[in-house]
């Protein structure tokens, strides 16, 4: 009896992947577990061993085709088999007797994040959606509206394990107007990552559950897309529970002494660890929140059931600036924290007097990516010490390589060849020497961080995003070239993943590709440094030949400013980073 060959599932974010060459050819003769064909994906390239021992009696799928997790790729039987008639439609399901379960490939042990993934579900038009399972079928994108004239629901999706909630930004389509299968029906924003929501089903917009500007959980459904014909439905549903709602009592006042806070809350003794009443007392947003922010749950009194810390207390607290304290961040040896300074009256920070609008004036709501830009940056310079020492390097050498190859790297992989790249092999290989400033700052602890990730700032029109190559340092001058690229390009498009916007250990940001010379940027915490590229440009400058003769010449010329944390970076590591930098550019040893 034949066995199908199927594309295997690669990890939970992984819907599709690549023939990149097939090992074995029609008719030669297999073992079980041999290897048979090569895939390739966008997070790994993988060997596809055989389900079965036998005869190789049909490929399906050529080299270069990309096909969705579950296709069949090839027939395995015995010798003299004919392959069983081609199904468009044939899939491997968990159930089918083609290839039992135990001889499936084992999936590639890799860490990752799932991608914006859409769930989808069929749900009748008269009734109320249900909990949606996890790892079912039903949550996959098929597309197919039911012929019973059920609809296609369009959730929220999970970006990512640390993210719980998004909001809603804009609505591409109105209700009634029909929609292609996969075509963009409204962008959403997270904390992370903006992302376009596409279509689970071809149809009509048969229903908006959740308004522009709404922030809703994940797995909320969002609107219904049903087939064309199909009622759009009349009643407006209660709109989903949005998360800044969360807390219905008032935000909390200036948090109690630890212990006494604690007790209540978690209705424990006093001995109960800081990890466990976090558990009890918070939920993963709200404990997200704390970790980017630095602040001890314990230092908070919690106005939900029981002393629960809700969203609206630990963001009153910040804003009380209750959090910016440096013994908040501090944790004592046995793991408690400080006992907080009472607060002084007047102690709070007012904002500031802003005159009404004026009939010239022009209101604008703020988008959630910029609140949060607002949040992250104001927490930021209140955290660590900004220093900031500049530098002029000599990027003559940079610019004479790049000219004699930018033509055939662009012929060879469709591509520019900017500056940036030659930048991030200096900056990689300067914080391999000097650790400290591909370092964060835990508590009272420096973690030095064993990878090298680097985040470049990228603008948009709406915005500003810094996705993260990572391990940049394993990268050839090419790799990071292409890595950049293709990083910038997609943030633009709204087509990052939110993995791809974490983990970065140094950013590098680039005002000179609008003319600024240098400036003084903020440091992207937790990192403890950032590099601010100025504009590349042609300048006179002093030389001495090697007689010692001054002289006047042209060359391309550049400003880098390096901010860093002077809580753990020196004034001389700084120097050191710099000079590093400086002597690897001036030099011009590249190779592609």
């Amino acid at each position: 009896m034949s066995v199908e060959v199927v594309m295997p599932q690669m990890g939970e974010s992984i819907t599709e992947g690549t023939v990149s060459k097939w090992l074995k050819s029609v008719g030669d003769k297999i073992d079980k577990d041999e290897a048979i064909l090569e895939i390739s994906t966008d997070k790994v390239d993988a060997e596809v061993p055989s389900p079965g021992g036998g005869v190789l009696l049909e490929i399906r799928h050529q080299e270069g085709e990309t096909v969705e997790v579950g296709t069949v790729l090839a027939v395995i039987g015995e010798e003299g088999e004919a392959a069983a008639p081609r199904d468009p439609q044939s899939k491997m399901d968990h159930e089918s007797e083609a290839a039992p379960m135990d001889d499936q490939p084992e999936p590639v042990a890799e860490e990752e994040i799932p991608t914006p993934e859409i769930l989808t579900k069929t749900a009748s038009a008269s009734g109320d959606p249900s909990t949606i399972p996890a790892n079912t079928a039903a949550n996959k994108p098929n597309g197919d509206v039911s012929p019973s004239g059920a609809a296609a629901e369009v959730v929220m999706p999970q970006m990512g394990e640390s993210i719980t909630e998004g909001t809603v930004s804009k609505w591409l389509k109105a209700v009634g107007e029909s929609v292609d299968k996969d075509e963009p029906l409204l962008e959403i924003s997270t904390d992370k990552v903006d992302a376009e929501v596409p279509s689970p089903a071809a149809g009509k917009l048969l229903e908006i559950k959740v308004n522009e500007g709404e922030t809703v959980e994940i797995g909320s459904v969002l609107a219904l897309v049903g087939a064309e014909g199909s009622a759009v439905s009349s009643a407006r549903p209660e709109p989903a529970r949005s998360v800044e709602k969360e807390a219905a009592a008032p935000p909390a006042a200036m948090p109690e002494p630890v212990a006494k806070t604690a007790a209540a809350a978690a209705g424990t003794n006093g001995d109960s660890s800081i990890d466990e009443l976090r558990r009890t007392r918070s939920s993963p947003l709200v404990r997200r929140i704390a970790e980017e922010h630095g602040i001890d749950i314990t230092r908070i009194s919690g106005s939900g059931i029981s002393g629960r810390v809700t969203k609206s207390d630990i963001m009153s607290f910040i804003e009380t600036g209750a959090a910016l304290r440096p013994e908040d961040l501090l944790v004592g040896r046995s793991g408690s924290a400080a006992a907080p300074a009472p607060a002084s009256a007047g102690s709070s920070a007012k904002a500031p007097v802003v005159s009404a609008p004026s009939a010239g004036d022009k209101v604008e709501k703020m988008s959630v990516m910029r609140k949060k830009i607002a949040e992250h940056m104001t927490m930021s310079k209140q955290t660590s010490a900004h220093v900031t020492s500049v530098y002029e390097i000599d990027m003559t050498g940079v610019a004479k390589f790049r000219e004699a190859n930018k033509a055939g790297f662009q012929s060879r992989y469709g591509t520019k060849l900017t500056y940036m790249p030659f930048i991030f092999q200096a900056v990689t290989n300067a914080l391999r020497k000097f650790p400290i400033v591909n370092a964060q700052v835990s508590g009272e602890n420096i973690v030095y961080k064993g990878d090298i990730n680097l985040g470049m700032a990228v603008a948009l029109d709406w915005g500003l995003i810094v996705p993260v190559i990572k391990r940049a340092d394993r990268l050839s001058l090419s790799g990071l070239a292409l890595a950049a690229n293709d990083l910038a390009d997609r943030a633009r498009a709204k087509k990052l993943n939110p993995d791809e916007v974490a983990e970065g250990t140094f950013t590098i940001t680039n005002p000179g590709v609008f003319g600024g010379l240098y400036g003084t940027p903020i440091i992207n915490q937790p990192q403890v440094a950032i590099l601010c590229v100025g504009a590349i440009e042609k300048r006179p400058r002093v030389l001495t030949t090697p007689d010692g003769d001054d002289y006047i010449a042209i060359r391309t010329m550049a400003y880098f400013a390096l901010t860093y944390d002077h809580r753990i970076v020196d004034g001389a590591d700084a120097e050191r980073f710099l000079a590093f930098m400086k002597e690897y550019l001036e030099k011009g040893e590249f190779s592609l």
